[in-house]
């Protein structure tokens, strides 16, 4: 599908922005300014932008451990996600949900969650609600995403969820993100379908696709498919996996010794989502160098501004602890 000159720059934008932000974390991370546990999304940010993309704030997702460009991908603010990572009261959910716990409701992103699989029966759960509010005015239903990788497809959570999925023909996504390593185990040890997680779906009675995840294209078109079948009442739930990599480790200090010698470089040289996006684009004429550098400069400036406001922002007081912990209904 033949994007326009606004919507190549907005991709490229989200997803540099999303680099940038992990890029800087990763930094950051050494000063032990940020408490708790980090995963960073760095290598994958197609799959991310090209999946939100296509979605209104009517429509949901569920993300991971690995949240952040899940978040930024569907509209949350830069600036209050990172504030959010360092803790402060001004972060999108006043600093108590940390990287791990980021949500932000009126953007249609429920949070991502610590729980390997644990977030499809949530998805699930809103797209049954979907399913209950009906079509919008153009006979479309609103859908609901799971984003989960090769590790929360050994789960039984996420197979209790796509077999209830079916069942009530709800509108879910089921998105798995296959780079190829549960935390340290290589997936062709740990799936027992190995590099076909989309077949586990499939024998659940759902339709599924598969695309590569570097190349934001592919996803993009593959997903538009995805998203029209499941927009359709009466359809019910899809999956697709896209094949993809993480340039970090599983954890912020993971010394990934499970790698192969040279495995990272080779990565970052060949399957980089980036490079590709900027070859293809330049090459085809769509977007010059000078358009993506401009971009460049201008996603580094606003993570510096950010990480500079994070770290000059108030910090939550002993009075807030018990803030948004029970609910009065």
């Amino acid at each position: 599908m033949q994007l326009n000159r606004e919507a190549l720059t907005r991709a490229y934008r989200q997803m540099k922005l999303i680099r940038e932000f992990e890029e800087r974390l990763h930094e950051e991370i050494q000063t032990g300014e940020i408490a708790g546990f980090t995963h960073l999304y760095s290598g994958q940010e197609a799959v991310a932008v090209g999946v939100c993309e296509h979605l209104t704030e009517r429509d949901k997702i569920v993300s991971t451990h690995r949240g952040h460009g899940h978040c930024l991908a569907k509209g949350c603010d830069l600036e209050g996600m990172m504030k959010e990572i360092w803790g402060s009261q001004e972060g999108l959910c006043n600093g108590k949900g940390g990287s791990m716990h980021i949500a932000d409701i009126d953007k249609g992103m429920m949070g991502a969650n610590g729980i390997v699989g644990a977030g499809a029966p949530i998805a699930v759960g809103a797209a049954i609600s979907n399913k209950i509010d009906g079509p919008d005015e153009n006979g479309k239903l609103a859908v609901s995403i799971a984003f989960s990788g090769d590790g929360a497809c050994n789960q039984g959570t996420t197979f209790e969820a796509m077999n209830l999925a079916v069942v009530t023909k709800a509108p879910a996504i089921f998105v798995f993100e296959n780079n190829h390593y549960s935390e340290h185990t290589g997936v062709d040890y740990a799936v027992g379908t190995a590099n076909d997680i989309a077949s586990r779906a499939e024998a659940f009675g759902m339709k599924v696709w598969r695309a590569d995840g570097t190349d934001f294209f592919a996803v993009y078109d593959t997903f538009r498919e995805v998203l029209e079948y499941v927009r359709t009442p009466g359809n019910g739930p899809a999956a697709v996996e896209f094949d993809t990599e993480r340039f970090f480790g599983h954890f912020e200090g993971d010394p990934q010794r499970y790698r192969g010698d040279g495995e990272l470089d080779r990565l970052r040289a060949e399957r980089d989502c980036l490079k590709i996006f900027r070859a293809s684009v330049t090459g085809a004429k769509l977007l010059e160098d000078v358009d993506l550098d401009t971009i460049d400069t201008e996603s580094l400036k606003a993570i510096e501004n950010a990480v500079q406001a994070s770290r000059a922002a108030p910090r939550p007081q002993p009075e807030n602890v018990l803030d948004n912990v029970y609910i009065s209904y």
